[in-house]
């Protein structure tokens, strides 16, 4: 049962009617990350789902994109995202996504200061890319925290 309200289990937009102006502004930042991002989806979708298994944010760990088979999406992708150091179906970009979003959840000024990390991830991304990855990895951490926190919407299946 959500924290701010008497929302059903399954919804997890009501809570914008608590703070119109701010779930508003949030609701079109999340738009522009899934719209408007220049990641490849895969890199996308395993670091989004890394942050979501920090959070434990059920809703997110439930949320695929329905375009995804399309750009190589699939369900293994998701299935072993806690994996990522060591499963072999990650490319070496897409593990320092998912390191870069481990990272930046759970030690974000040791990521700042790890010298030998920021040299991996320029041979992967161009400082375009990288400022959508952590655009995009503050939105998942801020709303999955925030979704989890305050128990919203945790039964839902998003797709994307």
């Amino acid at each position: 049962m959500s924290r701010i309200g008497d929302f059903p289990d399954d919804d997890v937009a009501g809570w914008i009617q608590r703070s119109p102006d701010i779930g508003t502004a949030m609701a079109n930042y999340t738009h522009a990350v899934y719209t408007k991002g220049r990641l490849p989806m895969r890199v996308r979708e395993l670091a989004r789902m890394v942050i979501a298994l920090d959070n434990e944010c059920v809703v997110c760990q439930n949320t695929r994109d329905g375009e995804g088979a399309a750009a190589g999406v699939d369900e293994e992708l998701y299935v072993h995202a806690a994996e990522w150091r060591t499963w072999p179906g990650y490319s070496p970009a897409e593990r320092v996504a998912a390191e870069f979003a481990h990272r930046f959840a759970t030690e974000h000024t040791a990521l700042r200061d790890d010298e030998n990390f920021w040299a991996r991830a320029g041979e992967h991304f161009d400082p375009e890319l990288l400022t959508d990855l952590a655009l995009s990895c503050a939105m998942w951490l801020g709303m999955g925290r925030m979704l989890r926190t305050l128990d919203i919407g945790q039964s839902c299946k998003i797709t994307l």
